[in-house]
C-alpha cells in the first residue's frame, strides 16, 4: 500500500514553554500533526532548547521538522522578530548570540519590576523574580499572565494596555541587537533568515519597504507572508514587498495557547502561487 502523502502545509512559526507558549515542544507537535500541520518548526524566543524533543514527537507522528528559533532584534528604532529556520541548534555563534539577547531581556523585566513598583504601586520586583524563576527565556507576556493570576488585570490584553504597553507605567523602550547581528548569527547557524510578521511594527509603507530593503541587505532571505489572523489587505501588501525584493515567503500560524482559538496550529491562507515557499529550501 503507497504512503498517504504528506500534508503540504507547512507552519514555521511555533511556540512552546522554552519561550512564552504553553505546550511542550512534544503536546505541540501532536497537536500541529493533529491539525493536518506537514511541516513544523519550533520557533521559540531566543532559544532553541525545546529543538530535540520537537524532532522526536515529529519523528512520531509523521511531521518534516525543521529547527527553528526567533530572534530579538533592532532597526531604527523598531524591535523586531527575525525567524532561523533550519538553525544547527548546537552552533556556538548562534548560542553566544542568543545568550547575549536573553541576558538584555532578564535586564529589561528587572527594569520594568522597578517601574511598576515606583509607577504603579504594584510588586513588580516580586512579579519579575517570579517569572524569571520560572523559565530560561523572560518575557512581558510572562509578566503579563502574573499580572492576570494575581487580579491586576482581567487579561493579557489589559495588562498591556495598562501595564506593559507603550505609555504604560512599565513600559521599557528595549535596544536589541541590530538586524545585521541577528542575521548574520542565523547565517552562522545555517539558518534561513526570515523576517516575521512584518505587518506588525506599525511602520509606513515607505519605512516597511526600507526595513524590508536594508534585512535583504543584511543576508535576510525571506519575509512572512501569510500567518493566522492576517487581513487579505496586509497579505497583498507582504506579497508585493516579497515579490518586488526577490525573496522567499513563508506561513505560520504564531501559536502560544490552545485556549485561543483565533491561531491554531496551521491556520493560514495559502502563499500566493507565483511566491516561492522557504521551506521548499529547507
Amino acid at each position: 500500500m503507497t504512503a498517504p502523502a504528506r500534508s503540504a502545509v507547512a507552519d514555521l512559526h511555533l511556540h512552546s514553554h522554552h519561550s512564552d507558549g504553553l505546550l511542550s515542544p512534544a503536546a505541540l507537535m501532536r497537536l500541529a500533526a493533529e491539525r493536518g500541520v506537514g511541516t513544523a518548526a519550533l520557533t521559540d524566543h531566543d532559544t532553541t532548547a525545546g529543538c530535540d524533543e520537537a524532532a522526536a514527537a515529529c519523528a512520531a507522528a509523521g511531521l518534516r521538522f525543521v529547527p527553528g528559533v526567533e530572534v530579538s532584534a533592532g532597526w531604527d528604532g523598531l524591535s523586531l522578530h527575525v525567524l532561523g529556520l533550519g538553525v544547527d541548534a548546537a552552533s556556538p555563534a548562534l548560542d553566544a548570540h542568543l545568550a547575549e539577547v536573553r541576558t538584555l531581556r532578564r535586564e529589561r523585566l528587572a527594569e520594568i519590576g522597578d517601574r511598576l513598583e515606583r509607577r504603579a504601586g504594584l510588586p513588580g520586583r516580586e512579579l519579575v523574580a517570579g517569572v524569571c524563576a520560572g523559565t530560561a527565556v523572560p518575557t512581558r507576556l510572562h509578566l503579563a499572565r502574573a499580572l492576570v493570576a494575581l487580579g491586576h488585570a482581567r487579561d493579557e490584553a489589559e495588562s498591556f494596555k495598562r501595564f506593559l504597553g507603550r505609555g504604560t507605567p512599565g513600559h521599557v523602550p528595549m535596544a536589541w541587537p541590530g538586524i545585521d547581528r541577528a542575521i548574520a548569527a542565523l547565517r552562522a547557524a545555517g539558518g534561513v533568515a526570515v523576517l516575521a510578521h512584518p505587518h506588525r511594527y506599525g511602520a509606513s509603507g515607505g519605512a516597511l519597504r526600507r526595513l524590508v530593503g536594508a534585512f535583504r541587505d543584511a543576508g535576510g532571505q525571506g519575509l512572512e507572508v501569510s500567518m493566522a489572523g492576517m487581513s487579505p489587505r496586509d497579505r497583498d501588501r507582504l506579497a508585493t514587498l516579497a515579490r518586488g525584493h526577490a525573496m522567499l515567503a513563508s506561513t505560520g500560524s504564531d501559536f502560544h495557547d490552545p485556549a485561543l482559538p483565533w491561531n491554531p496550529p496551521g491556520r493560514f491562507d495559502k502563499l500566493p502561487a507565483d511566491l516561492d515557499h522557504v521551506a521548499a529550501t529547507l
